[in-house]
């Protein structure tokens, strides 16, 4: 028996390695499936390598629950319009204006037509839920979540021939005079060995899954972050391409990190570890002392900051407190919340100093104003008189019982990348690869040079993944001799 596996072991082995393919995807998530999809309806032979196990497929698109789109009027599942210039202005909010506007807007305007195409490939959605409705005109949801997208597209590639080889670690782009050869690759159970293309799309993600490489560039206090996202995503692939000298953009320090419950694992825990109680709440970091104005905008425009928030406060690690009257008023948390009938009682269960607990949320009860409370909307129910300001939903907290939940930093991805052109191609020493492309999150630093708009890691990763996959197929198709874009 043994005999036979291993026989059949190694000549499946040689299908992959005894061809020249057309178009090489590295990658196995959102805009790894977009362009491997486009090239092979473009008549392309394309192999997906993808680092995970088949279970763990999709890199960090299994968690995502969004799509963030520009129409002109009413769409699929959205309602009335989200025209371009609104769009890069909500963008240019959370990235302070740090981002690249040709590559923004172009990616902007394609989402109008990458709705449709999504359907198209499988992909169904359904109206915001309860709790997220304040998207319900800007971000198309998934109807099964990441995960059912990740699964429609792998089905499309499936139908369309795409090679999948999984556990397959890709260790070296092999590039020779501007021009890509092949890659080294360590599939589970067999020898390393080389697979030859044509052209090549990079789509393996950031580096936020090397703990030592987050620590080398945010310090010592990265150890303590937790990764929401895929731990497939080591960033061999990036590291390599910046060893040979590809252009990069983005800083190795910025990332898309929220709060996330403190009690979720180290890796993987996904989108449903995020806490949402934020902004009806008072957060205290582990001395017992307020930092931010927690009701500074409605959540999605600013659940982004609170991860790097958390992260620059001692140990990485703050405490979301709320009473009876707020429990209900966001969507419910994968952990339950610690619970008690009195302040002092919670702080005492969290290992917080109960005194300094009581002392703030005093002085903030104090600084509470009359006003109407509206939780889906900025009501402007401001504090006064204390720092910081809490500036929307400032109610005392005075009703029991009291719930806390301790908040971490939770990374999603990284921005450090290749830098590309409107056309996806990767750029070395100020010069065009020949026939190297990249999309998604090893890219993504590209446009986002700081912050995070809900559901724009997908609008990056589908657009740019397609424009991959078509340049991909052109490129296979005439022999990417030529320099030209």
């Amino acid at each position: 028996m043994l005999g036979r596996t291993a026989r059949r072991r190694r000549e499946a082995l040689s299908e992959i390695t005894d061809k020249v393919w057309d178009v090489v995807v590295v990658g196995g998530g959102n805009a790894a499936l977009c362009a491997a999809i486009e090239a092979a309806e473009a008549g392309c032979r394309v192999i997906i390598l993808e680092g995970a196990p088949k279970t763990y497929r999709g890199g960090n698109s299994r968690h995502t629950r969004n799509f963030r789109c520009m129409h002109q009027g009413p769409l699929s599942v959205l309602t009335d319009s989200y025209e371009e210039d609104e769009y890069f202005n909500d963008l240019l909010l959370v990235t302070k204006g740090n981002t690249d506007e040709d590559l923004a807007r172009l990616a902007i305007r394609t989402s109008e037509s990458c709705l449709p195409w999504m359907e198209a490939h499988g992909v169904r959605f359904q109206p915001s839920l309860s709790g997220t409705l304040s998207l319900g005109r800007t971000n198309a949801f998934f109807l099964g979540g990441g995960k059912a997208l990740v699964n429609a597209y792998y089905n499309t590639a499936a139908d369309l021939g795409v090679e999948v080889v999984y556990e397959a670690q890709v260790k070296h782009v092999e590039i020779e005079g501007g021009r890509f050869q092949a890659v080294a690759v360590e599939i589970a159970g067999a020898a390393p060995c080389r697979v030859e293309g044509r052209t090549i799309v990079l789509a393996s993600g950031g580096f936020q899954g090397d703990i030592d490489w987050l620590a080398r560039a945010w310090g010592p206090a990265a150890r303590n972050f937790l990764i929401r996202g895929t731990p497939y995503n080591r960033g061999v692939v990036l590291k390599d391409m910046l060893d040979q000298g590809a252009d990069t953009v983005g800083d190795p320090t910025q990332c898309h990190a929220v709060a996330i419950d403190g009690r979720a694992p180290k890796f993987d825990g996904g989108i449903v570890t995020r806490l949402d109680c934020v902004p009806f709440s008072v957060v205290v970091n582990k001395d017992g002392e307020r930092f931010y104005d927690e009701g500074e905008d409605v959540w999605p425009k600013r659940y982004a900051i609170w991860g790097r928030l958390v992260a620059a406060q001692p140990d990485q690690v703050a405490y979301s407190i709320i009473d009876a009257k707020s429990s209900t008023l966001f969507m419910p948390s994968v952990f339950p919340a610690v619970q008690s009938d009195t302040l002092e009682g919670l702080a005492e269960q969290m290992g917080l100093p109960a005194a300094k607990v009581r002392e703030t949320v005093d002085a903030f009860n104090a600084a509470c104003r009359e006003g109407d409370f509206h939780p889906t909307e900025l009501d402007g129910l401001a504090t006064d008189g204390v720092e910081p300001r809490k500036t929307n939903w400032a109610r005392p907290i005075t009703e029991p019982p009291f719930y806390g939940y301790s908040l971490r930093p939770g990374v999603t991805f990284t921005y450090l990348g290749l830098k590309v052109d409107a056309t996806a191609r990767v750029t070395m020493e100020g010069q065009k690869l020949k026939n190297v492309w990249a999309a998604g999150e090893i890219m993504a630093g590209s446009i986002l040079g700081e912050g995070y708009l809900a559901g724009f890691g997908m609008t990056i990763g589908t657009v740019f993944g397609r424009i991959a996959g078509q340049e991909a197929a052109k490129g296979a198709t005439r022999g990417v001799n030529s320099n030209a874009a």
